[in-house]
């Protein structure tokens, strides 16, 4: 088999015009797919158990900015739906972010094998399907798995998603933003972990009882508990995903040389037992996003399509200002041409005021084994249009790979509510050689800017040289004065500040933290998330 396989006999489809012997209730709802612009090609419409392959269902590419859920039960072939939509969009031109939950989304990046099961769906849905691998970038949190690392300062985390992280109530995340505040104020950057827990520390220190007085939301008790949450937390290895360099969001925003979308995917397997950690860390990307996007209005087709995978995790336990954090960023990031589907099972798992701005479904199967299950069944049914099928039944019998679907037409009114069998991905269904991922990450330009930690003078180092009582201030290594030979022997020596600076891969770090150092304090909004400027 070559490396793009094209698979024979497979016949174009018909529009739904020229459909003529499709019962009168399908065509109906073939014609509402009808759609004249550019659009993602989901499948062919499912009628009494029948695959028809001349009523092809679809997505108009710009309505993929208006945002989406992939909801079903384990094992129905979502992470397949989400490849599938994937691949269309890179060829389109447009870069996707994934999440990688259970490590085999990389083989998005390598030709399809065309399979036996394979061949049959192909048949199934006349689709012309060529073995197809896509441009890809692996990423992996704090580099712990196979990928860049993506690592985010405290400071640009931000109280209010970090308080989700480590699980404090409301009261303590009012707290941690007095911190924060004050850490801004007083010119303390939050580059770690240390640092955050070394400004608390000093707060409920005999020597900053002082300064703690002058917050006066901020308890010893409750400073205290943050403390403690924070010291367990790095004890638990934690402290990799906090620091410089800190990962620009922008280049998710890439595309290749041949015009394709780039896809960013984060491998998550190495931190799945850790679900509040990636979630919340996802969440930062999407806001560090919306931070630095333009506004775009409504365009031909989206900047970055974002997959949120195991969405549920985002929202359990969480605080009402984290819920409206959210349903801000889904409602405006679309006018940035950032498109977001949530992944998750049932449509419940997502609060009423997301999923109302959840333009685009696809509803794999869900199971009634349990009264639960009876209850989440009979609320996803109500979250669909009225509708031609008997939901609950359909949604209880339909296969691996099939699906109900509704999107928005390209006038943004709802489409009729379809089942369909889903296309086939063209990459490989399932991850790549470890040695092969291996070369795909040292090799990319973006390891070798982002794969070493770097520790500079933050918080952590300026409280520890704090004066005693009585005592000049110490300075810094960097500040501590040089012969005047030996400084113009290194002059003659070493190029200049600006081009060691600018040359440095910790540039864009120190750009980012520039606004604390000379103004003192951090504007922030949304999650508390500090504005950076690049």
């Amino acid at each position: 088999m070559s490396d793009r396989e094209t698979l024979p006999g497979a016949t174009t489809p018909k529009a739904p015009g020229g459909a003529p012997a499709l019962p009168e209730e399908a065509l109906k709802i073939a014609s509402g797919y009808a759609f004249a612009g550019p659009a993602l090609d989901l499948g062919a419409l499912l009628w009494d158990g029948v695959c028809l392959p001349d009523a092809q269902v679809r997505i108009p590419l710009p309505m993929l900015n208006r945002h989406g859920l992939v909801a079903g039960a384990t094992g129905t072939g979502k992470t397949k739906t989400l490849q599938l939509i994937a691949e269309q969009l890179s060829a389109q031109g447009v870069p996707v972010f994934l999440a990688d939950i259970k490590g085999d989304v990389s083989g998005i990046s390598a030709p399809g094998v065309a399979g036996d099961k394979v061949r049959s769906r192909v048949a199934e849905v006349h689709q012309r399907w060529t073995a197809t691998g896509f441009p890809a970038e692996f990423y992996a949190l704090g580099g712990i798995g196979h990928g860049t690392p993506v690592r985010a300062t405290v400071t640009s985390f931000g109280p209010v998603l970090l308080s989700k992280v480590l699980g404090l109530n409301r009261t303590q995340e009012q707290s941690l933003g007095l911190v924060f505040h004050y850490a801004d104020r007083k010119g303390l950057e939050l580059l770690d972990l240390k640092d955050l827990a070394a400004v608390v520390a000093f707060l409920t220190s005999d020597e900053g009882k002082a300064e703690l007085k002058t917050l006066g939301g901020l308890s010893p008790a409750t400073a205290g508990v943050i403390l403690r949450s924070l010291t367990a937390f790095e004890a638990q290895g934690m402290g990799d995903f906090f620091g410089e360099p800190e990962f620009d969001t922008a280049e998710f925003l890439r595309t290749a040389e041949d015009g394709r979308g780039v896809v960013s995917v984060l491998e998550l397997s190495a931190v799945q037992d850790e679900p509040r950690l990636f979630s919340t860390f996802l969440m930062w990307l999407l806001a560090d996003l919306f931070h630095d996007l333009p506004e775009v209005g409504d365009a031909d087709k989206p900047k970055l399509v974002f997959f949120f995978d195991e969405a549920h995790l985002l929202f359990d336990d969480a605080s009402k200002a984290f819920l409206e954090s959210i349903t801000r960023t889904v409602r405006l990031i679309r006018s940035k041409g950032v498109g977001v589907f949530f992944v998750t099972q049932t449509p419940k798992d997502v609060p009423a005021d997301v999923l109302a701005q959840l333009g685009n479904r696809v509803q794999h199967a869900l199971r009634a084994f349990t009264p639960d299950d009876q209850k989440a069944l009979t609320a996803t049914v109500r979250t669909f249009p009225d509708l031609a099928y008997d939901l609950e039944e359909l949604l209880t019998g339909l296969g691996t790979g099939e699906a109900v679907v509704t999107v928005l037409s390209e006038k943004g009114a709802p489409t009729p509510v379809a089942a369909i069998r889903l296309r086939a991905p063209e990459s490989l269904m399932g991850p790549v050689e470890p040695a092969v991922l291996e070369r795909a990450v040292t090799g990319s330009p973006l390891f070798e800017r982002y794969a070493q930690a770097v520790d500079r003078e933050s918080a952590y180092e300026k409280l520890q040289r704090r004066p005693e009582p009585g005592q000049p201030e110490q300075p810094a290594p960097s500040e501590r004065p040089e012969p005047e030979s030996r400084r113009e022997e290194r002059s003659r020596e070493e190029p200049s500040v600006v081009e060691q600076v600018v040359g440095s891969g910790m540039f864009k770090s120190l750009a980012r933290s520039i606004g604390t150092q000379i103004g003192r304090e951090i504007t922030r909004s949304l999650f508390g998330t500090a504005r950076r400027r690049r």
